[in-house]
């Protein structure tokens, strides 16, 4: 469960520093950059979701993308603050991201996750995500990754 004053929204061009500060931080390899974040901001096919507890308290995001004719979502990336990990903030920003979807009508999320990233797995096998392929060697630095789907409650169900 997250922390009662946890908030969750879309991201907006002042978030830029933080979106890449926090990547920075967060991964060792296959980061975003600011331009690609930046385009992501913009873009109808992706959406960079936030949590936060006020304007200067940046707590991790989410990135999804959305592909034209297509019933699934790909979730593409989550982040959060290593001081606010192990508090649900993952968690949170996971369910805003199948909310969105299930709005945009996708029948299904997909992700990928390091092999070796045993907190991550943990978070998506507890959120009903079901392990559908491995990719070897998937990550700039060779590292192994697990596929995921989620099956999404059909839109009016």
């Amino acid at each position: 469960m997250p922390p009662a004053n946890v908030r969750i929204r879309s991201a907006e061009l002042s978030d830029l520093d933080d979106l890449v500060a926090l990547e920075q931080h967060s991964f060792s390899s296959d980061r975003l950059s600011r331009a690609q974040f930046r385009r992501h901001l913009d873009s109808d096919s992706a959406k960079v979701l936030v949590a936060s507890t006020g304007p200067h308290r940046f707590l991790g995001n989410a990135v999804v993308f959305f592909r034209k004719r297509s019933g699934v979502a790909r979730l593409y990336s989550i982040a959060t603050h290593h001081a606010a990990r192990g508090q649900g903030v993952g968690s949170a920003l996971l369910d805003a991201a199948e909310q969105l979807a299930h709005r945009r009508h996708c029948r299904a999320m997909r992700l990928e996750v390091r092999a070796d990233n045993h907190g991550a797995v943990r978070l998506y096998e507890r959120q009903g995500y079901r392990r559908i392929g491995h990719a070897a060697g998937y990550y700039e630095d060779g590292g192994d990754a697990w596929r995921y789907e989620k099956l999404l409650a059909r839109p009016g169900a």
